[in-house]
């Protein structure tokens, strides 16, 4: 899927959506490596950006949005319109991570 064609508004300029498939998504739950846990907690002693937790959260949101488009793909679409993450933490150190949106099939104009 050309990710040019997923988007978090309700539509994109030049094309109309002429099937909508339904909602799809992508769920990761990740947890802190012990290591990486220490990093941060050093991190945090200087302050500014976590990095080591920066990257976790980029890594997971980028994993749940390959994994929504997958299924997207896996229903015929060739776009995702609405796209939405949520988060929820499992448990101490574990997260959910969720991206959704509605599988469409697009058309130009």
């Amino acid at each position: 899927m050309d990710h040019n064609l997923t988007t978090t508004a309700f539509s994109i300029d030049g094309y109309k959506v002429a099937q909508n498939l339904g909602i799809v998504r992508g769920i990761v739950v990740r947890s802190r490596s012990i290591f990486g846990t220490i990093g941060a907690s050093l991190q945090t002693i200087v302050g500014g950006n976590i990095s080591l937790f920066t990257e976790l959260c980029e890594k997971t949101r980028n994993d749940s949005f390959e994994l929504m488009v997958k299924h997207a793909e896996e229903l015929g679409a060739n776009g995702v319109i609405g796209i939405r993450y949520d988060a929820n933490e499992v448990m101490s150190g574990v997260t959910e991570v969720l991206a959704y949106g509605t599988a469409v099939v697009l058309e130009k104009n």
